[in-house]
């Protein structure tokens, strides 16, 4: 019997009973719907957190304190700093992978300017940090060379800080007080929203790093040091690189553990990568249930279909159909119901996602791999609980069949 044929007469069996049939389908359109839902929201977790992460700069390094060991119990991470202004000179100076190196010194103020007070983080940095961080103005400019060299007293504040200071206006050229010392503001930069942890990143003030050494935080330790490499392939050659530059800098002996850490981006996204992954396998397997009891009641409406339809089949194998012809038909008939159920599944995940992403505002991805893989493992679904009832079709009796009321 020809495919076009099977497919035909399949259709016609599954339309007599259309409520029967719809019934059957339904556990497949929820297990299908259910499935392209999950994935959907855990496609567009894991994009937005990737887009969180590109955020945090372009082909980023970062580089903290080590841990400290007493006793031979370690303190923990950044428990021994040793970070110094010279250690990110002797990078710039030294690495032939990086493409800029700015040191960090963090601290946190009263902001006093504008139409109130606002307290945040402070960052000192050098000019590089806006092109580690691939942050661009909003108004203004960012500090320069000579900013750094003569400790000026300028800040350039992120978006956040300038709306709640200065809402509905530009504050470049304006004063700002931190803590007691006046500063002028240079520029505004470009929003960027939050990281993949949640914390705002416009929510911070950026100055030259020695104007925040001398004047705000008194340390001469740095809380840590950005680089970046000029494309993705370097990333880890440029680690490498760092760790012989720092182990020199810090007269670090062969059997010295290193006193520094230096991770980059990709190891972040990576972890937050792999949380997604695992609550999307999780959420889908359960999930999946529904694609299970959709494909036993296939098996259970398929079997009584062989019951209804003994005389039928003792028919068709007493005038020349061979088994193999009856267990295609019940096969096709399983598939065409299953893969029917599939695409309104498809239909329905496509619906229930523009819903929830209109009501949580989270993003929604649903690729055409995703959609191929919910008609295929429909099909599969429908061969696999279909093959019993077809089987046992094929294995009548045609006398036996004939004689059945």
């Amino acid at each position: 019997m020809r495919a076009a044929t099977l497919i035909r007469v399949a259709g016609q069996s599954i339309l007599r009973n259309k409520m029967r049939t719809l019934l059957t389908m339904l556990g497949i359109i929820i297990g299908v719907g259910a499935v392209m839902m999950t994935i959907a929201v855990g496609s567009g977790a894991k994009k937005q957190v990737q887009d969180r992460i590109n955020n945090l700069g372009t082909n980023l390094l970062v580089i903290t304190a080590g841990a400290a060991t007493q006793s031979g119990v370690s303190q923990g991470a950044q428990s021994f700093n040793r970070l110094t202004i010279d250690d990110a000179k002797m990078l710039q100076s030294q690495s032939f992978t990086l493409m800029a190196v700015s040191p960090v010194v963090m601290t946190g103020g009263q902001l006093i300017g504008g139409q109130g007070n606002w307290r945040c983080r402070i960052y000192g940095v050098s000019p590089d940090y806006a092109v580690i961080r691939d942050w661009q103005m909003k108004s203004g400019v960012f500090i320069t060379n000579a900013d750094v060299q003569s400790a000026r007293k300028v800040v350039v504040l992120g978006n956040t800080v300038a709306e709640a200071l200065f809402p509905g206006e530009d504050p470049v050229g304006q004063q700002l007080q931190i803590r007691s010392v006046p500063c002028r503001i240079i520029g505004v930069l470009e929003p960027k929203g939050q990281t993949a942890e949640g914390n705002d990143q416009d929510d911070v003030v950026v100055a030259p790093y020695t104007t925040v050494q001398d004047r705000l935080s008194g340390r001469s330790f740095l809380g840590q040091i950005l680089a970046s490499t000029s494309s993705p392939s370097e990333i880890e050659a440029a680690q490498k690189e760092i760790r012989e530059i720092m182990r020199d800098a810090h007269d670090l002996g062969p059997n010295e553990q290193d006193d520094f850490t230096v991770r980059n981006q990709n190891d972040l996204a990576d972890t937050a990568q792999e949380t997604a992954d695992v609550m999307t396998l999780l959420l889908s397997a359960i999930a999946s249930i529904s694609l299970l009891v959709g494909g036993i009641g296939i098996m259970n409406i398929m079997l009584v279909s062989v019951t209804e339809r003994t005389r039928e089949i003792g028919l068709r194998l007493a005038i020349g159909a061979r088994s193999s012809d009856v267990l295609k038909q019940f096969l096709v008939e399983s598939v065409v119901m299953s893969l029917a159920g599939g695409a309104i599944g498809v239909a329905v995940g496509f619906g229930g996602s523009a819903i929830i992403g209109a009501v949580t505002g989270w993003r929604m991805v649903i690729s055409p791999v995703t959609v191929a893989l919910a008609l295929g493992f429909a099909a599969v679904v429908g061969i696999f609980f279909g093959f019993y009832p077809a089987r046992s079709a094929a294995a009548l009796d045609p006398i036996e069949a004939l004689r059945h009321e």
